[in-house]
């Protein structure tokens, strides 16, 4: 009994930790970067003391939550890289964050957040920015870039990405797609009319009461 209650203790901290990061993946997701900790706590069903004792600050809560999806982001920007084509390197990027950010609305505010203490993670993001400013480099001296692009303008679309609304996961995904496709023809030196992903049904806006 006395040998196994380390062990016990070991598997509870665990559990405490993982219930933390989920919930504080989907409080940002949702709400952004702003929820307060406690509230992250209470989602999470712990004390906020058992929440600071594993994440003293904000900012290693964040870095934590969201570093699978930054070795995620850095995958796409490689693989946009490694591509030959520096056109089609450039949309699988936009494509493919697009996606991330339909699945996880964290992913966005991650990316575009400062976190200068948080060495490994910022390494990353830089990288990841660094990277698809090279692309886009690349693609305009191909001639398939408008000249005028600049890399805000990703992060312009992901933060319009991060606000549609649907009925169901997959219907975010399905218009993710679509509004990807549309920022793509927009961003080519001469825009094409080619077909567009299908159509999503989306969640109307709530309304805005007049009182």
């Amino acid at each position: 009994m006395t040998a196994r209650l380390p062990h016990t203790l070991r598997a509870d901290a665990l559990d405490n930790r993982e219930r933390i990061l989920d919930a504080a993946r989907a409080v940002f997701a949702r709400e952004g970067l702003d929820v307060p900790m406690r509230e992250v706590a209470r989602r999470a069903g712990v004390a906020p003391a058992t929440l600071y004792r594993r994440f003293p600050t904000k900012e290693m809560l964040v870095t934590e939550a969201f570093a699978e999806q930054m070795y995620a982001c850095r995958a796409v920007v490689d693989e946009g890289l490694a591509d030959p084509d520096p056109w089609h390197g450039f949309c699988l990027v936009i494509e493919k964050m697009c996606e991330l950010n339909a699945r996880d609305g964290g992913f966005t505010a991650a990316l575009t957040s400062r976190f200068p203490h948080a060495v490994d993670f910022e390494a990353r993001r830089e990288y990841a920015l660094r990277s698809i400013a090279e692309l886009a480099r690349r693609a305009k001296e191909a001639g398939r870039l408008r000249p005028d692009f600049a890399l805000d303008d990703v992060i312009l679309v992901l933060m319009a990405n991060s606000g549609i609304q649907a009925s169901s996961p997959t219907g975010k995904i399905t218009a993710s797609r679509r509004f990807a496709a549309l920022a793509i023809q927009a961003f080519h030196a001469n825009p094409e009319a080619s077909p567009l992903p299908p159509v999503a049904r989306l969640t109307p806006p709530a309304s805005v009461s007049s009182g």
